[in-house]
């Protein structure tokens, strides 16, 4: 709903519905949808815990990585057979729109409790391709511009921004990290202003050496969001809000780059392109790319359907009329109308198609008021949440009969989003929420302390 009504705010300003905004510079689109992708990258690195990445580290990244070449080429094939285009522009085209989109997938997934494992493949891949779509886009790009280029230059450039893109982010996010654990006792407004620096710096230093400086922008946010910092849970926030503003002002700008009358000339290519890849080229490279990770065919249906189109392919649509081969907008306005189509019908019925794969879990009760521990300097200590499920446990629990081991304290009991202050001779029932301060060691064995004071429901 966020993409479509920042769509709408800038087709309804812009210049072929209400007029009061006349805007076609694509390179200025270009540049700005750039910076924009910058920050959505780096959030979209940050919000990638490592133990969701693990398990399912290799079908995310293969197809991240290789699923996005595999669909790029299987549909530019298909798509170039259908239409009579040349290969060439057809892949440029299917590179364009090869990539996931992380805004979109994760609004939607996000709200629905799917599977762990292929939430996290879907999650993790549309956050780590995007990268790999500029980078592919650009290499084509080059080709089509450069004549008689050096095709094992290029090879070993398209190499090396993938390489140094990964190696620039990782080092950026280890100095980063240092850095803000040396700097304390300073307002937490400045952490905020560190952050920019560190993501803009990420960005350039891997720019300068002719490295992906969005592939670098991902994996500075990936170190940063699996290390512990000051203020890491404002830092989360502050990462949400960058993306959430960084993906609304673009997509209004992009908006604002539609000729929505254009869309008559060019809605029977659009629709091939959305099937070629849709039905043809994405299957193909998720089957490929997860052969051997154990997934059932459900699922890889699944991860195939959820590859929703957002605003990396319509910014990489700019990159054609920017380097000016595509003067009258045609591949912008093809590449503009699948991905509307992929939003409006994969984003509505990704929900009903988990529903029939049965891929939906049970969703955990997030509480109307929570507690965070909010620290400069390090501490062993985390606040923690546990919750007693109704549907799983029945009893009920006096606290001053629990024996809380030493350095463990229950915060806050929060009952049917209601604030309870605890005392001794408060008791616990199925549906709360508790609020637990404990040291690392005794995390686990107090969750497992207070669930099995209750008794399980066969």
């Amino acid at each position: 709903p966020l993409i479509i009504i920042a769509l709408a705010i800038g087709i309804i300003f812009g210049s072929d519905v209400t007029g009061l905004i006349y805007f076609d510079d694509a390179i200025f689109t270009r540049d700005v949808a750039n910076i924009a992708l910058i920050f959505i990258l780096f959030a979209g690195g940050f919000g990638t815990k490592s133990n969701h990445f693990k398990p399912v580290a290799k079908p995310a990244m293969f197809l991240a990585t290789a699923g996005v070449l595999i669909t790029a080429v299987i549909t530019a094939a298909f798509f170039s057979f259908i239409t009579g285009w040349p290969f060439l522009k057809s892949l440029l085209v299917s590179a364009i729109i090869s990539s996931t989109d992380a805004a979109a997938v994760f609004s939607i997934l996000r709200t629905r409790s799917i599977s762990r494992n292929v939430s996290s493949i879907t999650e993790i891949e549309s956050a780590a391709n995007d990268p790999m779509a500029i980078i592919s886009t650009t290499f084509i790009l080059q080709l089509i511009l450069g004549s008689g280029i050096n095709t094992t230059v290029s090879m070993a450039l398209f190499l090396w921004q993938l390489a140094g893109g990964v190696a620039f982010g990782i080092l950026t996010g280890i100095a980063g990290t240092y850095l803000y654990n040396k700097i304390r006792n300073i307002d937490i407004g400045y952490y905020y202003v560190f952050l920019i620096g560190t993501i803009l710096f990420s960005f350039s230093i891997a720019d300068m050496s002719r490295a992906s400086g969005m592939l670098s922008a991902f994996f500075t946010g990936y170190v940063l969001g699996n290390k512990k910092l000051p203020f890491k849970s404002g830092i989360t926030s502050f990462t949400e809000i960058l993306s959430f503003i960084a993906n609304v002002g673009l997509f209004i700008m992009l908006g604002l780059l539609v000729f929505p009358h254009r869309f008559s000339e060019i809605w029977i290519t659009g629709i091939i392109v959305f099937l070629a890849l849709t039905f043809v080229g994405r299957p193909v490279a998720v089957l490929i790319c997860t052969a051997f990770c154990g997934l059932k065919l459900r699922e890889k249906l699944f991860i195939s359907w959820g590859g929703l189109r957002g605003a990396v392919p319509i910014v990489l649509a700019t990159y054609p009329s920017a380097a000016g081969i595509d003067d009258e907008h045609q591949i912008f306005n093809i590449v503009f109308f699948a991905v509307a189509l992929s939003i409006l019908i994969q984003g509505t019925t990704i929900g009903w198609l988990a529903d029939f794969f049965k891929l939906t879990r049970k969703s955990r009760m997030k509480p109307g008021q929570t507690m965070e521990l909010v620290t400069i300097h390090d501490t062993d200590y985390e606040l923690i949440q546990i919750f007693i499920d109704p549907d799983l446990y029945k009893g009920e629990l006096k606290i001053s009969e629990m024996e809380l081991p030493p350095g463990v304290t229950i915060t806050m009991i929060n009952r049917n989003n209601t604030v309870i202050a605890p005392r001794g001779s408060s008791i616990i029932y199925p549906g709360d929420v508790l609020s637990v301060l404990a040291s690392g060691e005794k995390i686990k064995k107090i969750t497992k302390q207070v669930l099995g004071s209750f008794t399980a429901i066969s």
